[in-house]
């Protein structure tokens, strides 16, 4: 590590360590907004947690609130079963299901389109924050 010190914003005599962290932190605060919040709430209401009838051994236990909600509202049914689908289950088995019911499809990709915002916006956060980091410092002190 060099000797450089730096200052950002009030902050005076940061090693590059401290820098990244102040500049991630400021990254961090720029990039979260209500997407994040519709992300968290989808994770949430995807999550099945709500007791159901007994299913086969092996299967995800339970059943989430989008689930009830996109199987009353949305119970329509295509000829084939070509809507791809994630469980808790199948992703441990690294397997996709496939369904024809367009309910089914719905409630089963919400929990997964907000993982899919969450990790988006983490990529982000990193990305602009090594590239934010290193206008800031000496070409010694940069990352990558």
């Amino acid at each position: 590590m060099s000797g450089n010190t730096y200052a950002y914003g009030i902050h005076q005599n940061l090693t590059p360590p401290e820098l990244f962290f102040l500049v991630f932190l400021d990254e961090t605060s720029k990039q979260l907004g209500f997407d994040d919040l519709v992300a968290t709430a989808a994770i949430i209401v995807g999550w099945p947690f709500l007791p159901t009838r007994r299913k086969p051994l092996g299967t995800t236990k339970g059943t989430s609130i989008a689930s009830r909600v996109a199987r009353k509202h949305l119970d329509f049914e295509i000829k084939q079963r070509i809507l791809p689908t994630l469980t808790l289950q199948s992703v441990k088995k690294l397997r996709v299901l496939y369904t024809n019911n367009i309910g089914v499809f719905a409630g089963r990709a919400t929990p997964v389109i907000g993982e899919v915002i969450l990790a988006y916006d983490a990529a982000t956060i990193g990305y602009k924050s090594v590239i934010h980091y290193n206008r800031l410092v000496k070409p010694e002190d940069q990352v990558f």
